[in-house]
């Protein structure tokens, strides 16, 4: 699992400096996790995300971004609680889910936001 920085985040993802409106950037869907070191629901949610990378591999881009070393990103999308979870489909708008969630819940959106099973 790849963690992004400002830079990389506007080459794979979205480039918020340029576009105001959502352009996705990225060739397959992807989820983005805003986590901290510090946070234990996101040690929590990270075995679960590892697993998922394995299972979707070529389907989905798992993303980490560490709020306290990204702390200009983390600003841009206006996180506040993590985790904070970005699933971003190749069409239509991102949608943002808070907390860790259970694998299932993460399939259920893959397949519902993402279109991808």
């Amino acid at each position: 699992m790849e963690h992004l920085t400002k830079e990389t985040f506007k080459k794979k993802v979205f480039n918020y400096e340029e576009n105001k409106d959502w352009k996705f950037e990225g060739d397959l869907p992807c989820l983005i996790d805003f986590y901290a070191d510090w946070c234990s629901p996101c040690k929590a949610v990270a075995p679960v995300l590892e697993e998922l990378a394995k299972e979707y591999d070529g389907k989905i881009n798992i993303y980490k971004v560490n709020t306290e070393e990204q702390q200009e990103l983390a600003a841009a999308f206006g996180i506040r609680s993590i985790p904070s979870l970005l699933f971003c489909p190749k069409e239509g708008q991102p949608q943002m889910a808070m907390g860790a969630l259970p694998k299932e819940t993460f399939k259920s959106a893959f397949k519902d936001v993402l279109n991808v099973e």
